[in-house]
């Protein structure tokens, strides 16, 4: 019997045919086969993404250098002083704007720790109280996109304090034993080295002066060679 519902609702409808055969198709066969078709519609459907989303990828790093480029110009004197620096800053305003609603954003990293991933360092500088490695200077801007990052920023970082001390004088060296050292020179004199065996001499101390003999007068002079002379004469009497 046919149900009352069912017979109601193909009131006025033609019923569709059957095709012959079908009640011997392997309803199993056909469905793996659909899942195969499906998987292989898949697979090249991820293709098409991946190869979509590379190229993707590479305009946005060309429009990245475009904004480099628009900034260099920025500061061109030449093209300030010929009235071109407010179009050129309205161009890069416009680019950035496109940029960001593909979802591009700068990166913002000064004050933070240069992280590997995100920066690449090019430069250092000692900076006293900041702690090493942290982002002084963006050189060249970094950029994410979406969840990734479109281009690594070029920073300068801090360096140890250590760096400045060890650097501040050259000159400061640990002498070996067997090496030579020449004397200093003190406001034009020289100086030269103490002598084994000889007093030290504070530094800004006079030198010592080297004791003399006194000159003898000529009356001590003429009385010896009178005493001499007699003593030879006394001599050769005996």
């Amino acid at each position: 019997m046919t149900d009352a519902p069912t017979a109601s609702l193909l009131d006025g409808h033609q019923r569709l045919e059957v095709p012959p055969g079908v009640e011997s198709v392997d309803l199993d066969a056909k469905f793996s086969q659909l899942l195969f078709r499906a998987s292989l519609l898949g697979n090249k459907l991820t293709e098409q993404k991946q190869t979509a989303r590379a190229e993707q990828r590479e305009l946005l790093g060309v429009l990245v250098e475009v904004d480099d480029a628009l900034a260099a110009l920025g500061l061109d004197r030449e093209l300030v002083a010929l009235g071109r620096g407010a179009g050129i800053e309205a161009t890069r305003r416009r680019l950035l704007g496109r940029l960001a609603k593909a979802g591009v954003r700068p990166m913002r990293l000064e004050g933070l720790a240069a992280d590997p991933a995100l920066t690449e360092i090019v430069g250092t500088e000692v900076r006293p109280g900041v702690a090493p490695e942290t982002v002084l200077q963006t050189v060249v801007t970094g950029f994410f996109w979406e969840q990734e990052v479109l281009r690594r920023a070029q920073v300068v970082v801090a360096a140890p304090e250590e760096a400045l001390s060890s650097a501040a004088d050259p000159r400061i060296a640990e002498l070996k034993p067997d090496e030579s050292v020449e004397p200093e020179t003190v406001e034009g004199t020289a100086v030269e080295p103490p002598v084994a065996g000889s007093p030290a001499v504070e530094p800004g101390a006079a030198p010592p002066v080297e004791a003399s003999a006194r000159p003898v007068p000529p009356r001590v002079r003429r009385h010896a060679r009178a005493a001499g002379k007699q003593g030879k004469r006394g001599k050769r009497k005996k």
